[in-house]
């Protein structure tokens, strides 16, 4: 088993936790039919992206840092866009 980087297996953890979230944000935009922010979203999932992947293609323990990354940046960016959705739906009369 290899050693473990902590530096790098924490890197690998956040540029996927970003990556996904920014990529729950583009698919967002991209089903508002937002050109410019689904544009940019895209191109930050890119550059976020790269980064996971060229660190963890050195050492295969790397993607389980990943795939945590990658559930908790899904998971929390969902939860954001539930709530922006619910602060911006009609409240019912009291």
């Amino acid at each position: 088993m290899p050693s473990i980087e902590l530096p790098l297996a924490l890197g690998v953890f956040l540029s996927t936790a970003a990556t996904d979230a920014v990529y729950v944000l583009f698919n967002s935009a991209v089903a508002s039919h937002r050109r410019v922010p689904a544009a940019t979203y895209s191109s930050i999932w890119y550059l976020l992206s790269a980064f996971a992947v060229i660190s963890y293609t050195q050492h295969w323990i790397y993607v389980c840092f990943a795939a945590a990354g990658s559930w908790i940046g899904a998971y929390f960016s969902m939860t954001f866009l539930n709530r922006e959705r619910h602060a911006s739906s009609p409240k019912p009369p009291q």
